[in-house]
């Protein structure tokens, strides 16, 4: 007990007396690799292959071709035989998830969806004002949809300094509009005859400039509720700017599509009014949430896909503030929709039951720290009950209803959102975009199956950037009172590539740090026919947390109908699933009743005797063919080298299980009085659980001390519970040895 404790808890301590001198419930593995979709490095747990696919994807096209990542195929053959499975999907450095913001429904920004006027729109100042000579004031601004101008289908109003109006001159298509010294009080005015003429309501917008002085111009086009260049400036309150010489805001109203699309949330400094009342995130990451793109007949979506969203917005009611939210499936048609979610009732009131954060959630999760120490960050208020989005309100309508059931501002009715499928984003159709997959090689196809490398999958290991990505999901796993598991899968890191073999060491460091977690190392490529070059790369190992199997076997793919080439992880994950569930961890994976590879089609090589003797004493596993009984795991070593209870599969995993039950056990002792009812009560805890594995037969003998001969004065005076567990674990028949001896007749059998 020399070992520093400085936190309370339950600790673990395991001594390997075995040297020779010369299914109580299964936890689940966990499985890192590139998924088509999903959260990013959010462990995430899987209760079926069904729910997998919902979360994660399957088949996904590179170039040609249609393909299925190797993580798509472990989790498949694990959770055949299990019902808990994690995922880490790693990602490219730079990944994000994809956005789409939502339009007010008093907002002239609004460009998606609705149903447009057909006529132009020009905006006119009052009578007996000409040419925006001497400035303007509230109020000098009046709106018409009903009026096209003489000279074409489009009117600009164009914002100038008052000193350059005095040489401009006013045409059919141009009215210029001087703003004295005031220029943020005419954007003012200018966005408010807008808004306060519901028959502009949806009509295109276009801004543009001549200045080069961005701050200013960003400032003024904020005002108006459409931002320069796409650039999502958020305004700024400078009241008293104005233009230098030669230099304009130009204000185009037409029936063109709106071409500035990036609105930031925010709030015109004087009206109080919001542009932007929320947005919606995905929660899954990468480029193919992206749904944005031209939309077709019966509103179909380009870009729209079975992996992506769509989303609409409709029964705005602005009496109650109320309005319908619908997630469909990006592929969908209007005629055709295909509703993954509908939120209904939803509100903008905080206060409200209906509010709608509270009923969809607000809770996003990113990844901070550093690759060698990350961790997960929540913000947010209230956890996501959506399966597919999140929600981030810009513009509340606080107690929008007084106590008669009245609207209590009526200026608040223009937060609510446009009764549409479009979004200030310029993702029309109601669809998603700014999703992206960060830095990974393309296409993903080249670097598939046998033909992984250096390159895997798309990501070039050897790049820091790219494999931190793996560093980073495994340091995360490290937390074992987060994340509870006791295998670890990573199909597609290959031990002998460039850049692979740091990750396979950390996977193998977390799992010895944890104690509780087993992991399977794919140690060559394909291209790898040498049985030397698998054993070098194995002997360079040396740990009894993990073990490695050779050759690669073939697939059928049943998602594509192809047959495939994949490294053993892929397969061997369904091997300790099945075994799990018909007999128990501390049995060996292996052999014909319970290695048997269903799913393979042949094994890379057809092993002899004596290759699997040359294999085995390298600690590498064997996958045999048998003619008759087909491809069989025929091995269970660990990596560890010296020969001890631990160089084998089973008794490493026995280890874990009943390290896991009796730790997690044991909680409900930490605080507890030090004293002998605390100590019986972990006996109570401890004996009963090891005779039933005693009883399956996973020991031969056990004892557990944990009395007064352990717990002097000294260790209970230094709050600490001393237990010591002695295990014989019970050891597998892997060398059958059978004596036939041929006898004289008559002879007598020996007793």
């Amino acid at each position: 007990m020399a070992e520093k404790i400085v936190s309370p808890g339950v600790f673990t301590k395991e001594i390997d007396a075995s040297f020779l001198p010369a299914a109580l419930g299964q936890i689940g593995a966990v499985v890192v690799g590139p998924t088509v979709k999903g959260p990013a490095l959010v462990p995430t747990v899987v209760s079926s292959y069904s729910e997998y696919q919902a979360k994660f994807g399957d088949v996904f096209k590179s170039g040609s071709g249609y393909f299925q990542y190797l993580t798509s195929m472990t989790a498949k053959n694990y959770l055949n035989h299990s019902g808990q499975l994690t995922v880490v999907r790693v990602m490219g450095a730079g990944f994000s998830h994809a956005s789409t913001t939502i339009s007010s429904s008093i907002d002239p920004a609004v460009v998606g969806g609705g149903v447009k006027h057909s006529g132009s729109l020009t905006l006119t100042v009052n009578e007996g004002y000409k040419g925006g000579h001497g400035g303007l004031s509230s109020g000098s601004f009046t709106t018409s949809a009903s009026f096209t101008p003489t000279g074409g289908t489009e009117v600009k109003f164009i914002i100038t300094s008052s000193a350059e109006t005095s040489s401009l001159t006013d045409s059919a298509t141009t009215i210029y509009v001087g703003s004295g010294s005031n220029l943020a009080d005419t954007a003012h005015n200018f966005r408010l005859a807008f808004n306060n003429n519901t028959s502009t309501h949806k009509l295109p917008l276009t801004i543009s400039s001549a200045s080069a002085t961005i701050g200013f111009t960003s400032s003024i086009a904020g005002r108006f509720g459409v931002e320069l260049g796409g650039t999502g400036v958020t305004p700024v309150h400078d009241y008293g700017a104005s233009l230098s010489t030669g230099k304009y805001v130009e204000v185009t109203a037409t029936s063109a599509s709106m071409t500035s699309k990036s609105l930031s949330g925010g709030i015109d400094f004087n009206s109080n009014t919001f542009k932007t009342p929320f947005k919606l995130h995905t929660r899954a990451d990468g480029n193919i949430m992206n749904s944005v793109g031209p939309v077709g007949t019966n509103s179909v979506l380009a870009s729209g896909s079975s992996n992506n969203l769509r989303f609409e917005i409709d029964s705005l009611n602005q009496s109650k503030g109320t309005f319908n939210l619908l997630i469909r499936q990006g592929d969908d048609t209007i005629k055709r929709k295909k509703i993954l979610e509908t939120w209904n009732n939803l509100s903008l009131d905080p206060n409200a039951n209906n509010y709608i954060s509270k009923v969809i959630g607000d809770q996003d999760i990113s990844v901070d720290g550093t690759a060698a120490d990350p961790f997960l960050s929540y913000t947010g208020d209230w956890p996501n009950k959506s399966k597919y989005i999140r929600v981030e309100v810009i513009h509340q309508t606080t107690d929008y209803l007084d106590e008669n059931g009245n609207i209590r501002i009526p200026g608040a009715s223009a937060s609510l959102p446009s009764v549409a499928s479009g979004s200030n984003s310029g993702s029309i159709g109601g669809s998603f975009s700014d999703g992206s997959d960060g830095t990974i090689s393309h296409p993903i196809g080249d670097y598939l199956y046998e033909n992984i490398g250096q390159i895997t999958q798309g990501f070039d290991l050897a790049v820091s950037a790219q494999s931190d990505q793996y560093i980073t999901a495994l340091n995360l796993l490290a937390n074992a009172d987060e994340y509870d598991f006791n295998l670890l899968l990573l199909p597609g890191v290959i031990r002998n590539q460039d850049g692979h073999t740091k990750i396979v060491s950390k996977a193998i460091d977390i799992c010895e740090s944890r104690g509780d977690a087993f992991v399977v190392v794919d140690s060559v490529d394909y291209s790898t026919t040498n049985i030397s070059t698998v054993t070098t790369q194995v002997k360079a190992m040396d740990s009894n947390y993990g073990a490695s199997y050779w050759p690669w076997v073939q697939v059928s793919d049943d998602q594509t109908g192809k047959n495939v080439w994949v490294p053993p992880s892929t397969v061997i994950a369904g091997i300790y699933a099945f075994n799990d569930k018909v007999a128990a961890p501390w049995f060996a994976p292996a052999g014909l009743n319970r290695g048997g590879l269903e799913t393979v089609v042949q094994a890379a090589r057809k092993l002899t005797h004596k290759n699997r003797d040359n294999l085995y004493d390298s600690n590498v596993n064997p996958i045999a063919t048998f003619p008759g009984q087909g491809v069989v795991v025929w091995g269970q070593k660990t990596l560890q080298k010296k020969s001890s209870a631990l160089d084998r599969v089973n008794v490493r995993r026995l280890m874990i299980k009943v390290k896991k039950f009796i730790a997690a056990s044991s909680r409900f002792l930490v605080f507890e009085q030090n004293n002998a009812t605390t100590r019986e009560r972990f006996l109570n805890i401890a004996n009963p659980y090891l005779e039933q594995v005693q009883a399956q037969s996973g020991l031969n003998a056990f004892r557990v001390v944990m009395d007064e001969t352990n717990n002097t004065p000294d260790v209970v005076d230094r709050n600490i519970m001393y237990g010591q567990l002695f295990l014989q674990p019970t050891k597998t028949a892997e060398f059958i040895v059978l004596d036939f001896t041929i006898q004289p007749t008559g002879a007598a059998f020996p007793e």
